[in-house]
């Protein structure tokens, strides 16, 4: 492939994720596509194939999740406590979340297809959640007592849904989900229902 051909391709890959922030999946065609990238629609299948294989090789570009050290905001070993660490990590997550509307729009988007892209985002999703367990710093709790995957995912997924959530709402239950100060209380309340880790 000669390097205008190489760069003709990664015009369309950056169209993607330009169509994808702005309007998500609904605006998502060969033709629109092609318009947003300036190039004629016949490339597209040319250089992909059609537009499966093209969402295929733009998964594959990855950078969707933002990393282990980036939601930890500092090294894993300098963590002493479980409720510590599972709080930088939660708020974190809120964080780089809030800040990736591709990441989002894919996540609106797996909550009622799969496909490529959406299948890639929860497979390293999970590998991710995977490794970050066995980072957590020992507890003297036992199993019985607390469940700590099972309360991850269930304050993991409330934040994820919130952050979605304010694209087509501006309050939820009184919080406002359009300012920071919303978002500060949001955070407050990781804190607060983190407390069952430290008794």
């Amino acid at each position: 492939m000669t390097k205008n051909s190489e760069q003709t391709k990664q015009d369309i890959l950056d169209a993607v994720g330009r169509m994808l922030a702005r309007q998500g999946f609904q605006g998502i065609g060969v033709n629109a596509l092609a318009r947003e990238a300036g190039v004629d629609k016949v490339l597209i299948y040319r250089y992909f194939g059609g537009l499966d294989k093209l969402l295929e090789e733009y998964a594959k570009q990855g950078g969707f999740w933002p990393s282990i050290g980036t939601l930890l905001g500092r090294p894993a070993h300098s963590f002493e406590t479980l409720s510590e660490m599972t709080e930088a990590i939660l708020k974190g997550h809120l964080r780089e979340l809030r800040q990736r509307p591709v990441t989002q729009e894919i996540m609106r988007w797996e909550l009622h297809e799969r496909n490529e892209l959406t299948a890639e985002l929860a497979r390293f999703r999970e590998t991710q959640g995977l490794e970050i367990m066995d980072l957590m710093p020992q507890t003297d709790k036992t199993d019985d007592e607390i469940d700590l995957a099972a309360m991850g995912a269930i304050i993991h997924a409330g934040l994820t849904y919130l952050i979605l959530r304010a694209k087509t709402a501006d309050v939820y239950l009184g919080v406002d989900l359009t300012d920071d100060d919303g978002w500060q209380r949001v955070e407050n309340a990781i804190s607060s229902l983190l407390t069952v880790l430290k008794k």
